[in-house]
C-alpha cells in the first residue's frame, strides 16, 4: 500500500526524531512490564512460602491489656493456653487435627569444642507431627532421644540425620541425635521450622518441667472452612464478652489479606511506570505535530490530484502505529531482561518469572505503549487531512 511505504519513507527521512520518540515507548513499556513482572513474581513468592499454612487455625493465649485469667472482669491475659481449654478446642475442631505446641529458646553446642548458639526448640506430640511437618530425609521422631532439624538449622551448622546436640548450657539437658531435617517451610503463621528444633512433648514437658500449659494450638481444618472454625473456637472459649481466653487467626483470610496488599502495591508501582508512557505520548504527539508542520505543501499537493481525506489520516496513523508498534516490541523483550534481574536481585530467584501473570504484564505494556501511540497521533492526523488544499498549497 503506497501510504504505509509513504509513512516508511518519513520515518526514515527523520530517523533521529522518530528514534528518540520511540524510545520513550521503549522506556514506559519497560516501567510498566517489569513493575507488573515483580509485582507478580512477589506475590508468587509469598503464595510459595505459606502455601503449607493456608489450611489453619492458630490459637495463641489472648495478650491484651487489663485484667487477668481468672475470673476478673475487663479483658484477660493469659500466658499460656491450658489443658482444659485445649480439650475444649479439640472438641470443637473434632474430626480435624488439634495439635498442642510447646516452644522456647534455648543454648546448645552443636559439637565439641562449639560455641554456645541459641535456637527455638518446639514440643509436639509425636503422632501429630506428620499432619503439620514433611521431611526431606530422614524419619519422624517418636523417641525422647531423638529431634527434628529445619534446614536452614541443618546448612548453617553442617548437620545430618545422625548428627548429636548438647541442649542447654554446657549441655545440662541432655543430647538429642537428628533424626530427621524438615522440609522448607519458608514463612508461616504457626511454628517457624526452618531454624529451629522439634523434639517430643514428653521430652519437653520432662526437661523444661511443663506440664499441659501450651504456647499455642494449631488446628489443620481438612474441608478449608478455616473462617468457620475461626468461629467455632472463638464461640466456645471467648463467651464472655468482659474475660477473653484466646486470640484466633485464620490463616486463609490473613493470605487473602496479604495477596490483596501486595495486589494494591502491584498496581500502584505499575500506575507510577504508566507516567512515563503519559510522558512518551507527549514526545509522539510532539513528532507528529512536526512531521504534519513540515509537509503541509506535501498534503496539498496530495489533496489537489485527488487523494482523499482519509487516505491522508491514514498515512500519519501508520507512522504513529509503526513507531508504537517497534518501541514497544523493544520494550517488551527489555521488560523481560529488566524482571529477570529485578527478580534475581530483590527475591534471589527467577522460578516465578516466566508465568501467564508476567506475560500478562508485559502484553499490557506493550499493548498501552501501541495504544498511546495510535491516540497521540490521533489528532496531528486528522488535521493532516482536513487541511485546505488551496492554503496548503500556498505554504511556504
Amino acid at each position: 500500500m503506497i501510504f504505509w511505504e509513504i509513512a516508511k519513507r518519513n520515518i526514515r527521512i527523520n530517523v533521529l526524531r522518530s528514534s528518540l520518540a520511540m524510545l520513550g515507548i521503549v522506556i514506559g513499556v519497560v516501567a510498566i512490564a517489569s513493575m507488573g513482572i515483580l509485582g507478580n513474581s512477589l506475590v508468587a513468592s509469598v503464595a510459595d512460602s505459606l502455601s503449607s499454612v493456608g489450611d489453619s487455625v492458630i490459637i495463641t493465649p489472648y495478650s491484651g491489656g487489663g485484667g487477668h485469667s481468672f475470673g476478673s472482669a475487663g479483658s484477660s491475659v493469659n500466658l499460656k493456653i491450658t489443658d482444659q481449654n485445649f480439650q475444649q478446642i479439640k472438641r470443637v475442631a473434632a474430626p480435624n487435627v488439634a495439635i498442642p505446641v510447646y516452644q522456647t529458646a534455648e543454648h546448645m553446642k552443636i559439637g565439641v569444642g562449639s560455641d554456645d548458639i541459641v535456637a527455638v526448640i518446639y514440643g509436639l506430640p509425636p503422632e501429630d507431627v506428620p499432619d503439620l511437618l514433611k521431611l526431606q530425609d530422614g524419619v519422624y521422631n517418636n523417641g525422647n532421644s531423638g529431634c527434628l532439624i529445619g534446614p536452614t538449622f541443618a546448612k548453617d551448622h553442617d548437620l545430618k540425620v545422625g548428627s548429636r546436640i548438647s541442649i542447654g548450657t554446657n549441655g545440662d539437658k541432655g543430647t538429642l541425635r537428628v533424626m530427621g531435617i524438615i522440609e522448607e517451610r519458608g514463612m508461616s503463621f504457626d511454628i517457624s521450622t526452618d531454624s529451629a528444633l522439634v523434639v517430643t512433648k514428653e521430652w519437653f514437658e520432662n526437661t523444661y518441667n511443663r506440664d499441659a500449659d501450651y504456647d499455642q494450638v494449631v488446628v489443620k481444618v481438612k474441608d478449608g472452612d478455616t473462617a468457620g472454625m475461626k468461629i467455632a473456637i472463638e464461640k466456645q472459649l471467648n463467651k464472655r464478652k468482659d474475660m477473653k481466653i484466646v486470640n484466633v487467626m485464620d490463616s486463609k483470610a490473613t493470605l487473602a489479606t496479604i495477596y490483596s496488599t501486595f495486589g494494591m502495591v502491584t498496581t500502584f508501582v505499575t500506575a507510577i511506570g504508566g507516567i512515563s508512557m503519559v510522558v512518551a505520548g507527549v514526545s509522539i504527539f510532539n513528532v507528529m505535530m512536526m512531521s504534519v508542520t513540515e509537509r503541509i505543501k506535501e498534503i496539498g499537493i496530495m489533496r489537489s490530484i485527488g487523494t482523499q481525506k482519509k487516505e491522508v489520516m491514514s498515512m500519519f496513523i501508520y507512522e504513529a502505529a509503526i513507531i508504537g508498534v517497534v518501541g514497544s516490541t523493544i520494550g517488551g523483550v527489555m521488560s523481560v531482561v529488566a524482571g529477570y534481574a529485578i527478580s534475581a536481585l530483590v527475591l534471589n530467584t527467577t522460578k516465578h518469572l516466566f508465568t501467564i501473570a508476567n506475560a500478562l504484564s508485559v502484553a499490557e505494556g506493550m499493548g498501552f505503549g501501541i495504544v498511546i501511540c495510535l491516540a497521540c497521533g490521533f489528532y496531528p492526523a486528522w488535521r493532516a487531512a482536513n487541511l485546505n488544499p488551496i492554503d496548503a498549497l500556498r505554504h511556504e
